[in-house]
C-alpha cells in the first residue's frame, strides 16, 4: 500500500493534528482512501490490511482505531456490551445491527424521531447519543 496514500487520507489526519505514521496513513486509506463511509471492527480492518499486503498487529489497528475516535475522526459504536464497530461518519444518525451477521450499517435518520431525552444528572451533560436497532431476518 505504502506509495498508493490519497490526498484524503493524509488531509484527514492533518486536520485531526494527527502524525502521519506509516501504520496511520496505511490504516486511514483503507477507512477513507476512497471517499466512501463504512463501519469496521478491529478485526476487519486488520484482516484488510493484511490483505493489502501491510504489515501491522491487531493491537496496532486497535490502538490506532481509539486514537482516531479520540480525536473525533471516528465514531464508536459498542454493541452487545463488548464488540465496538468504528463509523467513518461521525454525524448523528442510527444504525442498524444485523443479528445473524454481526454487520452494522446505517439506518434513515430521517426516519427516526426522538421526541425528549431526560435529563442528564447534575455535574454532567449528553455527550451524545447511539440508536441502534437491532435486526433479525424472518
Amino acid at each position: 500500500m505504502s506509495g498508493n496514500i490519497s490526498p484524503t487520507s493524509t488531509t484527514w489526519l492533518s486536520e485531526a493534528e494527527l502524525r502521519p505514521t506509516r501504520q496511520r496513513l496505511a490504516l486511514a486509506e483503507l477507512l477513507v482512501g476512497d471517499g466512501q463511509h463504512r463501519h469496521v471492527t478491529a478485526e476487519s480492518l486488520y484482516e484488510a490490511s493484511r490483505a493489502s499486503g501491510e504489515k501491522v498487529s491487531l493491537a496496532t489497528v486497535y490502538n490506532t482505531l481509539k486514537v482516531f475516535s479520540g480525536a473525533g475522526l471516528l465514531r464508536e459504536i459498542t454493541v452487545n456490551g463488548a464488540k465496538s464497530y468504528f463509523d467513518t461518519n461521525t454525524s448523528n444518525h442510527p444504525h442498524f445491527f444485523w443479528e445473524d451477521s454481526e454487520e452494522l450499517m446505517d439506518a434513515p435518520a430521517d426516519d427516526l424521531k426522538i421526541a425528549r431525552l431526560p435529563d442528564a444528572p447534575k455535574g454532567a451533560e449528553v455527550s451524545k447519543v447511539d440508536v441502534v436497532i437491532r435486526l433479525r431476518r424472518t
